[in-house]
């Protein structure tokens, strides 16, 4: 949002009461229309703080709509006349609304009053940030929080991790955080929601981003311990994050764990982590060369039908085929 013009605020200041409550009444009008409420907020930030009271009313008691252009537009311009205050009694708000189409406009509006809020950067907003974000997970509220680099949220950054539409910058906020989040990522690739024995699929996907971002980071091996467990468990998405810590940090005894869950998850996996399986055993093949040629020369040995569909088998041919090819100090580093 544009800065206010002084020579256009002074001149709104100068102007006769009644014509100034004109001017803010049109608009207002203005800024409810989808061609002009981008002009009209910025006008109204060079209106100053007498257009601050009227753009309340707007958020906080009008009708939430499909079209959610003017409502965004009226945040945008309270950021620009510095309403700190007014951008937080909003986003707190709660307001029932039936029709999810509507619901899904005012998450759009609530998001962009995060994004605003976050560009003042003070305790305050920080906290009402991390408060919001309990209970609501949402993409701007996540980017906003990522804006602080603050250590305190991380737990609100490892949460976001399970919902679909604020994972992305919910690694992206990690990222940023880098090795001061290893420990975090750790006990969260860790931990099983609600249960070992019931762990919903938001948690696995929690799990295996977690392990993925500590790939990125590059954990120190003093975490290896901690890390090692989870090449017992039967998620193959878990499995693979896994073994692709243990190239770089296992010893030749969990590297060859490593490469023996794999191939026990191989015929399981979907076709993107099969691709990946593929490459850690190639990288794990020094150890994991006689599990591969046990594994190869038992599918082998099956009747034709069965070998020409078993994609498994063609994948271990491709591993085969691919380490004998690699350079000599590769596959016996």
């Amino acid at each position: 949002m544009e800065s206010p013009d002084k020579t256009t605020q002074h001149a709104f200041e100068n102007r006769a009461p009644r014509e100034n409550a004109a001017r803010l009444e049109h608009l207002m009008w203005q800024l409810n229309t989808v061609t002009g409420c981008d002009e009209a907020a910025a006008k109204l930030v060079w209106c100053g703080p007498a257009a601050v009271s009227a753009l309340r009313r707007f958020l906080l008691e009008g009708k939430p709509s499909v079209v959610y252009q003017p409502r965004r537009a009226a945040v945008e311009a309270l950021r620009g006349l510095g309403a700190k205050d007014v951008l937080i009694e909003y986003l707190i708000s709660r307001r029932d609304i039936p029709d999810a189409a509507t619901r899904f406009a005012e998450e759009c509006v609530k998001n962009a009053a995060a994004c605003e809020l976050a560009k003042f950067r003070t305790r305050d907003v920080l906290d009402v940030l991390m408060s919001f974000a309990l209970p609501h997970s949402r993409p701007g509220i996540v980017q906003a929080l990522a804006e602080f680099d603050s250590l305190e949220a991380i737990p609100y950054f490892l949460r976001a991790l399970e919902d679909d539409l604020c994972q992305a910058p919910a690694m992206d906020a990690i990222r940023r955080l880098g090795r001061n989040a290893e420990l975090a990522l750790i006990m969260s690739a860790r931990t099983q929601l609600p249960s070992r024995e019931e762990e919903r699929p938001s948690s696995t996907r929690r799990r295996a981003k977690a392990l993925e971002l500590l790939a990125e980071i590059g954990p120190l091996a003093e975490s290896w311990p901690l890390l090692r467990p989870l090449l017992e468990d039967e998620d193959p998405s878990i499995l693979a994050a896994t073994a692709r810590l243990a190239v770089t940090l296992g010893d030749a005894s969990a590297r060859g764990k490593a490469a023996e869950k794999l191939l026990t998850v191989l015929p399981k996996a979907d076709w993107f982590l099969r691709g990946q399986i593929q490459l850690l055993l190639i990288d794990l093949y020094p150890e994991a060369e006689p599990l591969v040629e046990e594994e190869w020369a038992a599918r082998s040995s099956l009747p034709e039908i069965e070998r020409v569909v078993d994609s498994t088998l063609r994948i271990l041919e491709s591993v085969r085929r691919k380490a004998a090819a690699a350079p000599l100090q590769v596959r016996k580093a």
